[in-house]
């Protein structure tokens, strides 16, 4: 009974449709464990990026200095590309001569535009986590009573019917549901880590975007070469 009964013998002489269930399952499974390490790595790199460019950002760099580096650079920070829109389209105002609110305007649009592009790209892959964390079970379910189905309908054959008889086509079928749950357990815990931490990320990215801002609104008609530290008053 022990050796009947083992989980690979179960997945083994399980029928044709809860097994094609439990490799889909396992699959998905194995796909979503790729997706949640490449996502803790990289949202581990872009607060290590973010943190760089914001300590850089205040440690005295003039405006202009930031804006080169932030061009010259092929990895830059998410923080630092929203920088570089929003200073970008700011210069571009500010040689045409557009009032003060215009060209603040202007780089707050564009900054925001960088912002949703870059949040697209941190949310990447959450999708197909919370759609493996909520349909995986179901998908077990459908396993489980598609076995339990097959199982009755060849009990109805029989003469005699015993625990022993029907335990193995119970538990061929339960398999298909522990996997469902073992697919959907990591995806769930994880989309909800991930969702905690890309708010974060994004309520520094919004925060930086109010800094900068302010600081544009004390350089509107001073010399970007100034640092955000040394930017002048606010006009009056």
């Amino acid at each position: 009974m022990n050796q009947d009964l083992s989980i690979f013998q179960l997945v083994l002489h399980a029928s044709f449709v809860v097994q094609v269930v439990m490799i889909g399952l396992l699959a998905v499974s194995v796909v979503s464990w790729s997706m949640i390490f490449g996502k803790v790595f990289g949202l581990k790199r872009v607060r290590a990026l973010n943190d760089s460019f914001e300590r850089e950002f205040w440690s005295g760099k003039n405006l202009a200095e930031l804006n080169q580096a932030a061009g010259a650079k092929h990895a830059s920070a998410p923080m630092e590309r929203i920088f570089a829109s929003g200073m970008r389209e700011f210069l571009k105002l500010r040689e045409r001569r557009l009032d003060a609110a215009a060209q603040l305007d202007g780089a707050r649009r564009a900054m925001r535009a960088s912002f949703q592009r870059e949040l697209d790209v941190i949310e990447g892959n959450l999708g197909f986590l919370a759609s493996v964390g909520s349909v995986s079970p179901y998908v077990g379910l459908f396993g489980t009573v598609w076995g339990i189905m097959h199982a009755f309908v060849g009990l109805s054959n029989l003469q005699q019917v015993t625990l022993a008889t029907v335990a193995p086509g119970i538990a061929e079928a339960l398999v298909a549901t522990a996997i469902g749950l073992f697919a959907a357990i990591p995806a769930v815990v994880a989309y909800n880590r991930f969702a905690r931490d890309i708010d974060r990320v994004a309520t520094q990215l919004e925060t930086f975007i109010e800094e900068f801002l302010n600081i544009l609104q004390r350089n509107v008609g001073a010399p970007v070469a100034q640092s955000a530290a040394t930017a002048p008053a606010p006009l009056r």
